[in-house]
C-alpha cells in the first residue's frame, strides 16, 4: 500500500542547520539563530514532520553579551543531543566579526523546553559547529572545525576530535585531527557529528560553503581516535549539479537519526529560490529518508537520490498536533515563541501587561540602521507568498518619533512603514534601507486620531503596502517594491528576512509608545 507523503520544508522560513536528537519515541530538534532573541529555538516531534516550537537555548538576557554582533554573527550552528537523562546543546557563538571571536560552549537542561543552563565554555576549542558524542564506555567527545595552519587553497579546513571531561566540560587529552581537507580537497569542510553503527563510527560533515556548492559529505573509521576514511562516493548528498531554480537548492548540513521502527532519516538546510537565486525565507529545515547501501554507506532512499518538495511520511503514529495558526492577539502574558528581537540587552522594550490584549512597544533611540537592540519584535518570512496585517494605536508627539511595521534582513537592508509628525501633521512614510543608506520613498498625510491598520503583501518577488482605517477597508500606500532587496543572497548573510512591528525616537529622549490590538501572519503558497 502507497504510504502517506509530506511535503518539504518540514520547517519553513529561517531556520537553518537542523541538529536533531531522539528520546523513546519523542524527537527534539535545534537550529541556528544568529543574533536573534530567544536563542537556538527547540522544536518537539512524534513523527518527524510535524513541529511544535517548545522552547528557546538561550532564554535570557545574562546568557551571552550580543552588543557586538551583526545579524549574520551570534549563534552558529548548535548540536542537540540526550543522554542518561539530559539535553545537552553544543555551539559557537561569534562576535566582532565572521572570523574574530569563536568561543564555543554547552548548555544543559533536565528537559528540552528548558529552562537552559548557563553556557559553559570550552577552553582552546576553536573553529565553528560543534557536536558532541557519547561513547558505549560513557567518555564524552568533541568534534569540531579547524582552519588549517598551512592554508594550502582556500577553505582549506579540517575536523578534530577531543575527549572532554564529562562535568567540567573541558578539553582532556590531545586533540586528534581526523579529517584534513587536503586529502580530499575538500573546502570549508564543517557541521561534524559523529554516529556509531556496525562496528564504524561515521562522520558526517557539510562541506563546499553553505551556499551553491554546498553538500553531505560522510567518513568512518574503526577506531574513534583514528583518521576517517572519507566515502568513494561522496557526496552523498548534494544539488550542486542543478541549476539554482530547482525547487529546493543548496542542500547541505545534514543530522542523522534512527526511529524506534529502525528507519533513518536526515534534517538538513536548503533553500527555495525565486527569479532563479534569491531566497526571502533565508536557509530552511528539509527532511529526506536514508538507507544504508550494501557497501555499508549511507544514501537518499527514494526514487530521484534528491531531496523533494513531495516525500513519503516516516513509519511513524501519525501526529495529532493542532495546526498552529500563525496569529497573535497579545492575550498572553509573555510574546508567543515565534517572535524575535534583535539581540538582547536585558531592556525590555515591549509589555503585554499595561494594556491588556495589546503589545505596548516603548520608543528607544536605536535603529533598525544600527547594529543594536532596536525596539522591534519580527517574526520569520515563511512563505515566498504572504499577507502580514496589524493594527496600531500611536500618537507620535515629536517630530521624530515613528512607529509601525517593518521587513528586515539586516541593518543595511530592510522596509519600513511608519506613522509619524511632520510640521505638526501626522503623516505615514514608507522608508527603504539599501547598502546602508536610508531613503524616503513616500510620505502621505494620514488622519490624526484614529487607529491605523498596516499590511504587507507579497507575491513572491515583489513587496506591496496598505493601509487604512478599517481592517476590511485598506488603501495600497506603494506597490513594487522589489523583494529582492531582503534576499539572503543580496546581503550575503546567513538568516531570513524578518517583519513585525517597529518603534523609534531616532536618536531623541522619548517616554512614548505605541501599541498593537493583534498580528496576522497569512502564507500563501
Amino acid at each position: 500500500m502507497k504510504r502517506e507523503t509530506f511535503h518539504n520544508p518540514v520547517l519553513s522560513g529561517f531556520y537553518p542547520d537542523p541538529s536533531i536528537c531522539r528520546v523513546g519515541e519523542d524527537y527534539y530538534l535545534v537550529t541556528s539563530s544568529f543574533v536573534y532573541y530567544p536563542g537556538l529555538p527547540i522544536f518537539h516531534s512524534r513523527d518527524l514532520v510535524h513541529w511544535e516550537q517548545i522552547g528557546h537555548g538561550i532564554h535570557r538576557p545574562d546568557q551571552l553579551d550580543y552588543q557586538n554582533c551583526e545579524t549574520s554573527l551570534g549563534l552558529w550552528a548548535p548540536t542537540i543531543r540526550f543522554y542518561k537523562g539530559k539535553f545537552y546543546i553544543i555551539n559557537t557563538f561569534v562576535s566582532g566579526g565572521r572570523e574574530a571571536c569563536r568561543d564555543n560552549f554547552i548548555i544543559t537542561a533536565d528537559a528540552a523546553e528548558g529552562p537552559w543552563s548557563d553556557p559553559v565554555f570550552i577552553k582552546g576549542a576553536d573553529g565553528i559547529d560543534p557536536s558532541i558524542y557519547f561513547d558505549d564506555d560513557g567518555s564524552m567527545w568533541y568534534t569540531g572545525n579547524y582552519i588549517a595552519d598551512e592554508a594550502l587553497y582556500e577553505g582549506h579546513h579540517g575536523i578534530y576530535l577531543c575527549q572532554m571531561d564529562p562535568v567540567t566540560f573541558q578539553f582532556k587529552g590531545e586533540r586528534t585531527i581526523i579529517w584534513d581537507g587536503k586529502r580530499t580537497f575538500g573546502k570549508w569542510i564543517e557541521a561534524p557529528h559523529l554516529y556509531k553503527k556496525d562496528g564504524y563510527y561515521y562522520l558526517i560533515v557539510a562541506e563546499g560553503g553553505t551556499f551553491v556548492n554546498h553538500c553531505v559529505m560522510m567518513a568512518r573509521s574503526r577506531q574513534l581516535n583514528k583518521h576517517f576514511e572519507p566515502c568513494l562516493r561522496n557526496p552523498i548528498i548534494t544539488h550542486r549539479h542543478m541549476p539554482l531554480d530547482t525547487p529546493i537548492s543548496v542542500v547541505g548540513h545534514g543530522d542523522l537519526i534512527e526511529t524506534q521502527n529502525h528507519e533513518w532519516w536526515m534534517v538538513l538546510l536548503g533553500i527555495r529560490t525565486y527569479q532563479e537565486t534569491h531566497f526571502n525565507t533565508g536557509r530552511e529545515t528539509f527532511l529526506v529518508p536514508i538507507k544504508w547501501a550494501k557497501d555499508g554507506w549511507p544514501m537518499i532512499d527514494n526514487e530521484t537520490g534528491m531531496v523533494n518538495e513531495q516525500e513519503r511520511m516516516p513509519d511513524l503514529p501519525h501526529s495529532n498536533m493542532l495546526p498552529i495558526f500563525d496569529s497573535d492577539q497579545f492575550e498572553e502574558e509573555s510574546l508567543a515563541l515565534f517572535w524575535n528581537r534583535i539581540h538582547a540587552d536585558g531592556e525590555q522594550c515591549y509589555s503585554l501587561t499595561e494594556r491588556k490584549g495589546w503589545l505596548r512597544m516603548f520608543l528607544k533611540k536605536e535603529t533598525l540602521e544600527e547594529i543594536c537592540c532596536p525596539s522591534f519584535v519580527g517574526r520569520r518570512q515563511q512563505h515566498k507568498s504572504f499577507l502580514a496585517k496589524t493594527v496600531m494605536e500611536f500618537n507620535p508627539e515629536k517630530e521624530l518619533e515613528e512607529g509601525g511595521l517593518s521587513l528586515i534582513q539586516d541593518d543595511r537592508y530592510h522596509y519600513s512603514l511608519l506613522a509619524g509628525l511632520s510640521n505638526g501633521k501626522k503623516v505615514l512614510r514608507l522608508y527603504q534601507v539599501e547598502h546602508g543608506q536610508k531613503i524616503l520613498v513616500k510620505e502621505e498625510e494620514i488622519q490624526a486620531e484614529r487607529s491605523i491598520y498596516l499590511a504587507v503583501f507579497c507575491n513572491g518577488d515583489m513587496y506591496h503596502f496598505y493601509y487604512g482605517y478599517s481592517e476590511q477597508c485598506m488603501t495600497l500606500f506603494m506597490d513594487q517594491m522589489k523583494a529582492s532587496l531582503l534576499s539572503s543572497d543580496v546581503n550575503e548573510g546567513f538568516t531570513g528576512a524578518y517583519i513585525g512591528p517597529y518603534v523609534t525616537s531616532n536618536g531623541i529622549d522619548s517616554v512614548n509608545y505605541a501599541d498593537f490590538d493583534w498580528f496576522i501572519y497569512q502564507g500563501i503558497e
